[in-house]
């Protein structure tokens, strides 16, 4: 078995792992950055993936310094980032064969992220997959964000399927932490963050993709 326990249900990212979301969010920071500041730099965005909005203005007004005009750039980032998302936003390599094997076995899914119920029908929405979910647990319902478990720990319980007997999949730093301390056997599917020594401790796998993910679900029946 590719797993220690049997899985009886699977809780997914959406940002960097459903949907190539994290790429076009930079490149709006990179163009909202232009005639305002200097170059908005990949170190700096990288610490705030997997991250609530709060903390990530957090670090943006760390890297830029005092007096820098956030909810101006944010009101950029955001008219971008629509433009990008008007003209389509691509899934990941995996995404239909995964559900389509869930569907076969029957198998829960839910959503476990720190966007918005907004986001989560804008970005999934022209793919037609929002209602392939069992249970969406946006930030809208969270009161604590992750590395906290309680967004794994919403999503379990709206299947009704013990923590430890889910399958968490994730990108981010913060997205594994919040799986794993939710009890739940976590796979990471890195996007724009490397594993660290970290990840690998926490994780029972770091797969390439959603297609190696699905591969290991159908190995378990």
């Amino acid at each position: 078995m590719p797993f220690p326990r049997p899985i009886r249900a699977v809780v997914f990212d959406m940002d960097g792992l459903l949907v190539d979301t994290e790429a076009v969010v930079y490149r709006a920071m990179q163009q909202a950055t232009v005639g305002i500041a200097d170059e908005f730099p990949m170190s700096t965005f990288l610490q705030m993936v997997g991250l609530p909005n709060q903390a990530g203005d957090e670090i943006v007004r760390n890297h830029f310094g005092v007096g820098f005009d956030l909810t101006t750039w944010n009101a950029a980032v955001s008219r971008h980032f629509r433009e990008e998302l008007a003209a389509g936003i691509a899934l990941k390599a995996g995404v239909f064969e995964i559900l389509d094997h869930l569907d076969e076995i029957g198998m829960p899914r839910a959503i476990a992220t720190s966007s918005s119920l907004e986001s989560v029908r804008a970005s999934l929405g022209p793919h037609s997959i929002v209602d392939r979910f069992h249970a969406l647990i946006t930030r809208d319902v969270q009161n604590n964000h992750k590395p906290h478990p309680e967004p794994f720990l919403k999503a379990a319980a709206a299947l009704g399927v013990d923590p430890a007997d889910c399958l968490a999949l994730e990108d981010s730093h913060n997205g594994v932490r919040s799986a794993s301390s939710a009890g739940m056997m976590t796979v990471m599917v890195p996007d724009m963050l490397d594993p660290t020594e970290e990840m690998h401790s926490l994780c029972i796998r770091i797969a390439a993709d959603l297609h190696e993910v699905r591969a290991l679900l159908a190995a378990q029946a």
